[in-house]
């Protein structure tokens, strides 16, 4: 009896994992779009900090992640416990936020022709070409500033999870939210440490003998600038994509409306398609939020 009771509750504890495992890959996949901005916008803040200073402003911006997660996961239980009906809801919240954000980028790269991004730039480089400059309190505002974002794109992410673990047991929902806080947390902020690293790697490469090293060295130094814009867009790209299929599916009536219009078309063509409009639906979602808060603000002087 009593093996055959371990037995049973080791395939019990099985049947959890596998579980956690399956909902656990969703829902990496459903943040997918929240990644991209995150390791761009993370790998941007530190940017203007001195180069022995990089690592320890990642490492105390990663110490913030996880006191972030540490805040969002327990809140993200109780409101499954206790106030299921809330999930839905935040979802679309946070879909319409991610495309908000992502229709944000677009006009003011496209409308103001980066014109902000340059001065910023500008200030940065004055700062800190200023003996006079208060360095310290520089790296403690980007820390600060970079921890503020990580709690809003923390919140996407815990948010998506949620709706993913929704109507599973406790134990799941508790296993996946914090398994997914840590994966993420831990693959954000090491692959940041790698970005931000890359051009000293570069340089170190190229200052080496031989010709070969010395050319992928440089080669690392061109690629790096590339990468991080690379990120950007594809970051931007996913935040319609992943915002507007939030929001699709939020809309049950036209969810199904696009599955019956592509319901006739090849695998691929139907993956395409449903993707496309999802991603349509995110830009005008993304307009129209934009045009509200625009609004609000003007009325608000």
């Amino acid at each position: 009896m009593a093996s055959g009771s371990l037995l049973a509750l080791l395939d019990d504890i099985t049947t959890v994992l596998d579980d956690v495992a399956l909902l656990s890959k969703v829902a990496a996949k459903k943040t997918a779009g929240v990644l991209g901005d995150d390791l761009a916008l993370n790998a941007q803040q530190v940017s203007g900090v001195r180069a022995e200073r990089e690592l320890p402003v990642v490492w105390a911006v990663a110490r913030g992640s996880f006191v972030n997660k540490g805040i969002l996961v327990p809140a993200a239980l109780l409101i499954a416990s206790f106030a299921p009906w809330l999930v839905t809801p935040l979802l679309m919240v946070g879909g319409a936020f991610l495309c908000f954000e992502g229709f944000e980028k677009l006009a003011h790269r496209f409308v103001h022709g980066g014109g902000e991004a340059q001065a910023d730039r500008a200030a940065l480089t004055a700062a800190l070409h200023d003996p006079a400059a208060d360095l310290v309190a520089f790296e403690r505002d980007k820390i600060k500033g970079a921890i503020r974002t990580d709690f809003i794109l923390s919140g996407e992410i815990i948010a998506i999870t949620l709706g993913t673990v929704a109507g599973q047991p406790f134990t799941t929902q508790a296993l996946v939210l914090c398994g997914v806080a840590l994966a993420m947390t831990v693959g954000v902020y090491g692959l940041v440490a790698g970005i931000v690293k890359l051009d000293d790697l570069g340089l170190w490469l190229s200052r080496q003998g031989g010709a070969a090293v010395q050319a992928l060295g440089r080669g690392i130094l061109r690629a790096a600038p590339r990468l991080m814009k690379g990120l950007s867009v594809a970051g931007t790209v996913a935040m319609f994509l992943v915002g507007g299929g939030i929001l699709m599916h939020g809309v049950p009536a036209l969810a199904h409306a696009i599955e019956g219009a592509v319901a006739s078309l090849p695998g691929l063509a139907q993956a395409l398609l449903s993707a496309a409009a999802d991603g349509l639906l995110g830009i005008v979602a993304g307009a129209l939020v934009l045009a509200a808060v625009t609004a609000a603000r003007r009325l608000r002087g």
